[in-house]
């Protein structure tokens, strides 16, 4: 397990936590492209403690990981406090890197219940919150969290100083107000004000889609470190390309029809071996749209993929696939 200053000396490029998208394969895939530390979905506190040793145990299922995963983040969100502290000891029994807050989750069913970006309508309780949790484990403890409420309150600036003080380790901001969700522009101009007032590592996340979006937030805001969530599960080759840009300064070519086929078979043979064939079929699917968006005919190639109950129909259908399917619509 690294140190926490080791982790973000040697890290560049993140992968985001995502609920029903980053579990075990779909790591390790972004881990192959590139991504230097990766994240657990969304652990939620309260149902980590409902969780009993001899019933269902899904929540406490998302807390596994790989070895080959390091250095790797299990994201906790809760509204209260004592959840939030009991679930961080349940966490650390797991031997991750570090555990990240999450204080940023936008969707009503969690932010409105106080968890989330809910914390920030509620600097007081976020304080209690941070600071129980990060009295309850010898690991690094993280944060990620949005501007503000909404554009009447931002006030990331005081909060990343709380945050710091308090002994948050790194500080991620997706760059826009919880009441934006995902629409309207990112503002990366807070970065450079808020890492004026602490020497912890800030992490810019938000609205990065290219290796050219990933350079230009390094240098016109000096971030440690870009965490990309949704442009992963599109394009997880995002990571390498943006790398040997970051590097180069050239990019690279296209995947092929053949690379996307390619990375797609090993991802579902992650899926199987990770979750059982059925199981595994079933998770690959939320994946399909990413592996052959922009081509030809890939509405057709995606009904037919989550059509396959058995793993050696659904591999032969991907490999019988024509080059000439990745002639652009």
């Amino acid at each position: 397990m690294q140190n926490i200053a080791d982790i973000f000396a040697q890290s560049r490029l993140l992968l985001a936590p995502m609920e029903d998208v980053t579990e075990i394969p779909f790591r390790l895939v972004c881990k192959e492209m590139g991504a230097d530390v990766v994240y657990t979905e969304f652990v939620n506190a309260e149902g980590l403690l409902r969780e009993s040793m001899d019933g269902p145990r899904r929540t406490f299922n998302k807390l596994r990981f790989s070895e080959k995963e390091r250095p790797f983040g299990i994201q906790l969100y809760g509204g209260t406090s004592f959840s939030m502290e009991r679930a961080a000891e349940i966490a650390t029994t797991q031997n991750p890197d570090l555990i990240d807050i999450n204080c940023g989750c936008w969707v009503s069913n969690v932010a409105l219940r106080g968890a989330g970006a809910g914390l920030l309508r509620d600097l007081p309780q976020m304080r209690d919150v941070v600071r129980r949790v990060v009295s309850a484990t010898h690991l690094p403890v993280t944060v990620k969290t949005r501007l503000g409420w909404d554009a009447d309150s931002i006030e990331i600036v005081d909060v990343a100083r709380m945050l710091e003080d308090l002994g948050v380790q790194a500080l991620s901001v997706h760059c826009r107000t919880r009441s934006q969700g995902h629409k309207g522009s990112v503002d990366y101009s807070w970065i450079p004000k808020i890492k004026e007032v602490v020497s912890i590592p800030i992490i810019l996340n938000g609205d990065i889609g290219s290796p050219q979006d990933v350079e230009h937030a390094f240098s016109s805001t000096e971030c440690d470190a870009v965490m990309i969530g949704r442009r992963a599960i599109a394009h997880p080759w995002i990571f390498r390309e943006a790398r040997h840009y970051l590097d180069t300064g050239v990019l690279l070519k296209e995947p092929t029809f053949q690379d996307r086929i390619k990375l797609c078979l090993k991802h579902l043979f992650l899926c199987v071996d990770y979750d059982g064939e059925k199981y595994g079929l079933i998770s690959m699917r939320r994946h399909y749209s990413g592996y052959f968006r922009g081509i030809r005919g890939a509405s057709k190639i995606r009904s037919e993929l989550n059509s396959f109950k058995e793993l050696p129909s659904l591999v032969d259908y991907l490999k019988s696939l024509p080059d000439d399917s990745c002639t652009v619509a």
